[in-house]
């Protein structure tokens, strides 16, 4: 079972019509929202379950630009500044504190490696535009007080944050409701309706919502929503696993990770805890249908990945990929996705921290937990309009660094939407870099 979310009471009083309806109600749909709102446009919400109940409630809770692929570089550092201000500027609390976050070097190629990131980066928006540094042996050692073992080095980024995953997006979405936007959940879209080749409104559970435009943030369901009105996406789904443990005193407050592990101190006192560089890959027929445009990332990450074969496969073959609007749809019938947690993965990852930490040595696991992450084949997000439905948008694929880069992904997105100057170039996000012969080439950012 999934972490416990805070609440955001359902609401199924539908508009008649709105400028835009955002389809998911995650860190990226809330932000979307929130970000169309200041530029004065009406929006409603449309949350198939619960808001933040799939992978924005369940990820470690990073909110960094540390080892970012270079093409989310800049977009990850504005993501940091409206981090810093969404609190202030809303009256909530997402839980962010701006505690730095630490790449720990195993070895003295890992160390190399974060050289050659730090390099492209500052290259890519100078020095001043990012504080990353090196860390000594002796500095590494410092932000991780109590560790046991010595590490050659590594690579730190004090301007790095956290926030809470199970508060972020349910306090940006309160946030919303007190501006007068509709959060309508449980509240399934169906499918979009279009009048003269454009949008003019969706299909819910509930009924129709009149509007120009749709923005679709439905993380691992963004595939199969997309393809029923004729949008070809390129996205897989991994399922990464999580625990938490109790509350502890002490221990390093910095997030940080190694090869093995990564952790983040929590508001509540414990640690979120995961394997740092492991998942599983389900086979489904998805896998075999996009296996070409996959394989390059296939070939990069293979000894990261562990391979699955069983009834995601058949679900997937039986699941219809249109439908009737006037019928229940698969988005009503499974409101979360909610696998059940590797436990070999989460095995490593508490029994590497306790090593780390023998201080810490008797911690207990109070949760265990697994999400789906939505993947693209080059693991970079897609903002983008979708050309073959004029007024649809797509953000999603954000390939597990979403929860982090939500907030500038939102405001990028409302940006699109409304016509206005970009946050920050899109190009790099658009869908039809995988259909106009572009490469597909992954950075080396984690």
């Amino acid at each position: 079972m999934g972490p416990q979310v805070v609440e955001v009471v359902e609401d199924r009083d539908l508009p008649e019509r709105v400028d835009v309806v955002v389809i998911g109600g995650g860190i990226i749909g809330v932000s979307t929202a929130l970000f169309l709102v200041g530029k004065g446009m009406s929006v409603a919400v449309c949350e198939k379950g619960h808001i933040a109940g799939e992978q924005s409630s369940r990820n470690w809770g990073w909110c960094r630009a540390t080892h970012r692929d270079l093409r989310e570089l800049e977009l990850s550092l504005e993501s940091l500044k409206l981090w810093r201000e969404l609190d202030r500027t809303l009256g909530i609390d997402t839980g962010f504190r701006e505690c730095g976050i630490l790449y720990a070097a195993d070895d003295p190629k890992a160390l190399a490696d974060h050289e050659s990131w730090l390099a492209r980066a500052v290259g890519l928006v100078g020095r001043e535009g990012i504080d990353s540094r090196i860390t000594s042996s002796d500095e590494t050692a410092v932000l991780m007080p109590g560790v046991a073992r010595k590490f050659p080095g590594g690579i730190y980024t004090p301007s790095d944050g956290r926030a809470e995953p199970q508060r972020a997006a349910p306090a940006i979405a309160h946030a919303l409701r007190a501006k007068g936007v509709k959060v309508l959940t449980p509240c399934a879209v169906r499918g979009i309706e279009t009048s003269a080749g454009a949008i003019s409104g969706v299909v819910t559970e509930y009924g129709p919502i009149r509007c120009s435009s749709v923005v679709v943030a439905g993380g691992a369901w963004t595939r199969l929503f997309a393809g029923s009105v004729g949008v070809e996406l390129p996205q897989l789904s991994v399922r990464s696993s999580v625990l938490r443990t109790e509350a502890v005193d002490g221990g390093p407050e910095v997030s940080a990770c190694n090869q093995t592990v990564g952790y983040r101190k929590r508001l509540d006192g414990g640690y979120t805890i995961a394997n740092a560089f492991r998942s599983l890959a389900e086979i489904t027929p998805d896998s075999f249908r996009l296996f070409s445009q996959y394989f390059p990332a296939l070939k990069s990450q293979f000894r990261s990945m562990d391979f699955a074969f069983g009834e995601r496969f058949f679900e997937a073959l039986r699941q219809p990929r249109t439908w009737q609007l006037d019928q229940p749809t698969v988005f009503e019938t499974v409101r979360t996705l909610d696998p059940a947690p590797t436990q070999k993965f989460n095995d490593v990852a508490i029994n590497a921290f306790r090593a780390l930490f023998p201080a810490l040595g008797d911690v207990k696991v109070e949760q265990a937990w697994a999400g789906y992450i939505d993947v693209t084949p080059d693991a970079v997000p897609v903002i983008s309009a979708a050309q073959e439905v004029p007024g649809m948008f797509i953000a999603t694929g954000f390939s597990g660094h979403g929860f982090g880069i939500g907030p500038g992904a939102g405001k990028l997105m409302a940006d699109l939407v409304a016509n206005d100057k970009p946050l920050v170039n899109p190009r790099a996000f658009r869908l039809s870099r995988f259909s106009d012969g572009t490469k597909i080439e992954l950075d080396g950012g984690f």
